[in-house]
């Protein structure tokens, strides 16, 4: 016997075996898992994504190595032109920019002003 068949044919209160009860709790724990775990991941995802495809000119953003710019242009090739100080340009990939530092650093500015 595999651990398979022996953890379905756990004997339950009455000494039977019942592999219904524990098919449901499997059932139950999947749900749990995709609940608390896929299914935010996969949200955030698609949000990461949506900002990806939406960005423009001159919107200030900071990448997932922490480097603060203004987007000076966004080429078709996937990459943006990161302007960091006056008259100094980046080249990054669009998919290095991080939403939610982005998002906090946006924050920050409009809450001094």
């Amino acid at each position: 016997m595999n651990f398979l068949q022996v953890f379905l044919m756990a004997p339950d209160a009455s000494g039977k075996s019942s592999s219904t009860s524990t098919l449901i709790m499997m059932g139950l724990m999947i749900l749990v898992f995709w609940l608390f775990m896929i299914r935010p991941q996969a949200k955030k995802a698609k949000q990461q994504k949506q900002f990806v495809n939406n960005m423009q000119k001159g919107d200030k953003i900071v990448t997932i190595a922490g480097i603060h710019g203004t987007i000076n242009k966004v080429n078709e090739d996937g990459t943006i032109l990161l302007e960091t100080s006056p008259g100094s340009y980046i080249k990054i990939e669009k998919s290095a920019v991080s939403l939610e530092w982005s998002a906090n650093a946006n924050k920050v500015t409009e809450d001094k002003k």
